[in-house]
């Protein structure tokens, strides 16, 4: 599979998923792409195959990817602080690859019913998603 991360601030977020896949799926390709030099360079850092910045790179990584992780975020404009372009937005929500949204409630941005959940947890649970979406995709 080949899987998009995407983040945007210090790429923090981003840098623990990529930790985290990379670790528990090495066979897979995991691109990073961030809003900025410093969310890219975190996640290159935390394992990413490959890495690039910007809108322009969004817009293409979501055309190529399987799967799509970030903060849910990624798929609202101006949002994180006005760094999701709405073009990125659109090209995150009109993709192709499967989803995985990380509910974080930061950014005036509150999901309705989540609970105040560890990044451990968030993690744990975007592995499991993951899991089974290799399973699936092998089928």
């Amino acid at each position: 599979m080949d899987i998009l991360v995407i983040d945007a601030q210090g790429g923090g977020i981003g840098r623990q998923v990529i930790a985290a896949v990379h670790k528990d799926f090495p066979d897979n390709t995991i691109t990073a792409v961030g809003t900025n030099t410093a969310a890219t360079t975190a996640m290159l850092k935390a394992g990413a195959d490959y890495g690039a910045t910007g809108e322009n790179a969004i817009i293409v990584g979501a055309r190529k990817a399987d799967v799509i992780i970030g903060p849910i975020g990624i798929v609202i404009a101006d949002s994180l602080l006005g760094e999701i372009t709405p073009a990125m937005a659109i090209a995150v929500g009109q993709s192709s690859a499967a989803r995985i949204l990380i509910p974080v409630s930061h950014c005036d941005n509150i999901v309705a019913g989540t609970q105040e959940l560890t990044m451990k947890s968030l993690l744990d649970d975007v592995l499991l998603i993951l899991q089974n979406m290799k399973n699936n995709f092998h089928s």
